[in-house]
């Protein structure tokens, strides 16, 4: 085994993914894509970051987000 991961996502931190979101889509392009509240009424990063580790849906989808929005493209350039 090579010790290397297939996943997109291993060794990126929940904070990581929310905040480079934030700083590429703003909270309110985040909510419009993934219809999430702790991204429409009143986002903080604390805020999103509680919520999206309690709801493993909701985290599914920013994770996706993160994945097709920022991986993809930094991968594409």
């Amino acid at each position: 085994m090579s010790g290397t991961s297939n996943d997109p996502l291993h060794g990126i931190t929940l904070k990581e993914i929310v905040s480079e979101l934030h700083k590429e889509l703003g909270w309110e392009n985040m909510g419009y894509i993934v219809n999430i509240n702790c991204f429409k009424n009143n986002p903080t990063l604390k805020s999103s970051l509680t919520f999206l580790r309690k709801t493993p849906w909701a985290r599914a989808k920013a994770e996706k987000l993160y994945i097709e929005r920022i991986i993809q493209f930094k991968q594409s350039k």
